[in-house]
């Protein structure tokens, strides 16, 4: 279980280090400040258009709309 715990502690140490490095620069950790979540399309998979907006940022792609959402 000790392993478990070394790993889940890890990942979040990596987690909220991104989330400051995105926060020093003002985007949004989920979308990276793009507003929209890139899709993986190729000849084989059919991608109908969907709202790809990110809804944790509201589309804004800035971190204080990921920090402080309106709903």
């Amino acid at each position: 279980m000790k392993l478990l715990d070394h790993f889940f502690d890890w990942h979040k140490a990596n987690y909220d280090k991104k989330v400051e490095k995105m926060k020093e620069q003002g985007i949004c950790p989920d979308c990276r400040g793009k507003g929209y979540h890139a899709t993986v399309a190729n000849a084989y998979i059919y991608m109908p258009s969907f709202d790809y907006k990110c809804y944790n940022c509201n589309g804004t792609g800035s971190y204080s709309e990921w920090e402080n959402p309106s709903l």
